[in-house]
């Protein structure tokens, strides 16, 4: 696995006894760079040992307050030199992420990248200011490597042991000569197009780097593999520790009568699981009751706290991993399986512990009442939401008869969600309602299709409850004053929303806008456009408007959800969010409060935990475009039916019908015309033809190529496979009586 970055390390141990800001501070009076015996000089009167000394001024460096030069030590403030990451995109050009949050990302051009890699921490020299944009900087110096190891591609045999390989992640445009030998002679030797893990050695020339082969993973073309390089180049967490395996293993295989104290005992109430039909652990369960035209709802979820305490080895595995980590054939779990399926699963007539959710809600959907508890309950069904879709909203009476026993309760439980979301409706919920891919796989692991996820209510039933329990929890700790750790989503982008606005003002939607439009607004747009041919153009440019939600110890509403106070609570098995939240709830109902230092830390954990989100987040996509890359390799010269999706000054993406997946149609591959980018419009459009492509615009095109390296897919346009939209005006009458 991709080795973990170094957590910077303190002064501690050898050089303790020195001090760091006096060290510093001689740096700073001296006004140039100094060498290791002027710093030991200007330090007379300190007891120190010079090899203590050099631990900390080693310590300085890594923590990016020092930086080499030539035969000493420079202090990086003073030479205008700037530390953070630096992230470098498939194309090449580079932003660092600067250390203080508060600078902007600083543009690298990729002749000024110079030895970096993507993740290194690096000192960057600003050397162009702009107002209104990224400065533009020079990487003077790589701090920190952010790898030891990469998944690389098999090139070619260079000799017996050594093989040139290429990063699979083309983020990394350098090459290694591997020296690799097989474990066993019974072993397979790395063959062409074979992916390998190195360990990353020295620089040999320009680009060209040594490295060990640390181990064959197989095939590229094998989904498994591609997995476990997409988890290598993402630093994804594999086998648990031995440490946090023996705690796991330590626990009881069922809860006993002692676990039941001081728990309200909810065994005789009929609650259900609803999940999809693959799942293994089950973190929620739900049960809907009436009260005459009222109803109270109980969401109850895996009591994860009561098994993981604070500061174990579970708890620190659970809090480095973040969240848990899918992939179309695997999982990552945050916690280990004796937790995650078995003693923390809600599963069908065993008891488990819970903490409860009891909420009373009017007819119309408006809470009421809330108690939040532990419990100790007992699922009666484990249903799918294939089952609740057949039997509750298709009527399919043999299922119905299936299920007899909790179909009341589930007719109450669709009421119920059906009133609390238009309560969300009204309010200014967002529903952009976009399909999610869905991989299919035959029996050999290998990918059969990509199809959109089938969505129906039954699966918005359990949402709509659980997002409720999330506002419970929330305003329960809120008004208790307890640190909650909030799940919040800023307004859009104020640009983005005027550039929307500006565009729907130029559409048929431009009566329905109002005179100052703003964030407040853009539910409505969505539910006017629903239906229309603007429906594609509105949900994908209103997306892109978007914030990335992230976790916070501040309350600052959720804009998505239109909620003024959030946070996550219904997950625990997966997400440590939602692990300390409950222990939140828990401390409150202790009548304790919670220590300042732990109050202090809760905003570290929250930056933390979001990081290792978005991580997950950005491996999943990778893995699916590396499915469907090698889903679509063998269908080079098909033609497809799509829309276009997005469009760049070079080309656009088209969104397939046939097979849920992306490609490029480039702009280099048109030879009718020069065509000119207007991104306010969202529109490519051809000089001297008029022609014109724009977002949500059918197309007909034909699969030119696939490259696993570059993540890409390359469409060619079908001439004539265009709507009339695309086609100057004076042509578009003709092509309509063409179409009748």
């Amino acid at each position: 696995m991709t080795a973990r970055r170094k957590k910077g390390r303190s002064p501690k141990g050898p050089g303790a006894g020195l001090d760091t800001a006096a060290i510093l501070r001689i740096f700073r009076e001296s006004g140039k760079p100094l060498s290791d015996k002027e710093v030991a000089r200007s330090l007379q009167g300190t007891a120190f040992k010079f090899h203590d000394l050099r631990h900390m001024l080693e310590n300085l460096r890594e923590a990016g307050k020092l930086i080499r030069v030539q035969k000493g030590w420079g202090l990086l403030e003073s030479m205008r030199l700037l530390t953070g990451v630096l992230e470098i995109s498939r194309s090449g050009v580079g932003y660092v992420l600067p250390d203080d949050k508060r600078r902007k990302d600083i543009f690298i051009h990729p002749k000024d990248i110079g030895d970096a890699w993507h993740g290194d921490r690096v000192a960057v020299a600003v050397t162009r200011e702009r107002k209104d944009k990224n400065h533009e900087g020079r990487v003077a110096r790589v701090i920190e490597r952010g790898v030891s190891t990469l998944p690389c591609r098999v090139v070619k045999r260079m000799a017996p042991d050594l093989f040139l390989c290429r990063p699979t992640d083309a983020r990394h445009s350098m090459s290694f000569m591997v020296d690799y030998i097989p474990p066993t002679p019974e072993d397979p030797v790395p063959g062409p197009e074979d992916i390998m893990n190195v360990g990353v050695g020295e620089k040999l020339e320009y680009k060209l780097y040594s490295g060990k082969g640390l181990e064959l993973l197989g095939a590229q073309g094998d989904v498994a593999v591609q997995e476990r390089l997409v988890k290598l180049n993402h630093d994804i967490p594999g086998p648990f520790p031995p440490k946090t395996v023996k705690e796991a293993e330590a626990l009881p295989e069922v809860p006993g009568e002692a676990d039941f104290a001081n728990r309200k005992d909810l065994r005789d109430l009929p609650f259900v699981t609803i999940d999809g039909a693959k799942a293994r652990d089950f973190d929620d369960a739900i049960y809907v009751k009436r009260r005459g035209r009222a109803y109270t709802l109980w969401v109850a979820i895996a009591d994860v706290s009561h098994y993981v305490p604070e500061g174990g080895a579970l708890d620190a595995e659970a809090l480095e991993r973040g969240n848990s980590y899918y992939f179309p054939q695997s999982v990552e779990p945050m916690l280990p399986e004796r937790l995650s399926n078995g003693l923390c699963s809600l599963n069908p007539n065993v008891p488990r512990l819970a903490m409860v959710a009891e909420i009373d809600f009017s007819a119309k959907g408006l809470p009421g009442r809330t108690d939040i508890y532990p419990a100790v309950i007992e699922s009666k069904e484990r249903l799918t939401y294939a089952q609740v879709n057949r039997a509750l909203l298709l009527g399919d009476e043999a299922e119905r008869k299936k299920i007899a026993k909790v179909l009341p309760m589930l007719t109450r439980a669709e009421e119920l969600a059906r009133a609390i979301n238009a309560v969300r409706t009204e309010r200014g919920n967002l529903d952009f309602d976009l399909p999610e891919p869905e991989i299919l796989f035959n029996f050999q692991g290998e990918t059969q299709d990509i199809r959109p996820k089938v969505r129906h209510f039954g699966h918005q039933i359990v949402e709509e409850f659980m997002i409720a329990a999330n506002e419970a929890v929330a305003r329960f700790l809120t008004e208790k004053g307890a640190p909650v750790l909030y799940r919040v989503h800023p307004e859009p982008d104020p640009t983005k929303l005027e550039a929307l606005f500006k565009l729907l003002a130029t559409t048929d939607l431009a009566p329905q806008l109002p005179a100052v439009p703003g964030p407040g607004d853009l539910a409505a747009v969505l539910r006017a456009a629903s239906g229309t041919d603007l429906d594609f153009l509105v949900s994908r440019i209103a997306l892109r408007t978007m914030m990335q939600a992230s976790y916070s110890p501040k309350l600052d509403g959720h804009f998505g959800l239109a909620s003024t106070c959030y946070c996550h609570f219904t997950s625990p098995i997966r997400r440590y969010a939602d692990l300390v939240v409950h222990r939140s709830i828990k401390t409150v109902l202790a009548g304790k409060t919670v220590p300042e230092k732990k109050l202090a830390r809760l905003a570290k954990v929250a930056e933390h935990i979001s990081r290792r989100e978005r991580v997950a987040m950005e491996a999943e996509r990778e893995i699916l475009k590396r499915v469907t890359v090698l889903f679509l390799a063998d269908k080079v010269g098909r033609r497809f039916t799509g829309v276009v999706s997005s469009i760049a000054d070079f080309g656009f993406w088209v969104e397939l019908k046939e097979v849920m997946a992306e490609g490029m149609v480039r702009l280099s591959s048109l030879s009718d015309d020069y065509y000119t980018f207007f991104p306010e419009r969202h529109e490519l459009i051809g000089e001297r033809t008029g022609r014109r492509f724009r977002l949500g615009q059918p197309v007909e095109v034909e699969l030119t190529g696939v490259d696993l390296g570059r993540l890409s897919v390359d469409l060619g346009l079908v001439e004539g496979g265009e709507s009339p939209l695309a086609l100057p005006k004076n042509k578009r009458k003709s092509s309509r009586r063409r179409r009748k």
